[in-house]
């Protein structure tokens, strides 16, 4: 087999296996949603943490 032939051959075989970890890692969704939802709820438990406790009605 020609030089030529057989680096164009390993480029090519390169150039799918590229484009094959592109389409999957297109096809997996990102954990963002998850960390989102976790990261507004410690805002929300520091924020209730912080607030003033609310004062006692006498009895």
């Amino acid at each position: 087999m020609y030089t030529q032939t057989h680096l164009a051959q390993h480029h090519m075989t390169d150039l799918h296996t590229q484009a094959q970890a592109y389409r999957l890692a297109k096809q997996t969704k990102p954990e963002r949603e998850l960390r989102n939802r976790i990261g507004w709820t410690l805002v929300e438990v520091g924020l209730r943490l912080a607030a003033p406790a609310p004062a006692s009605a006498p009895l």
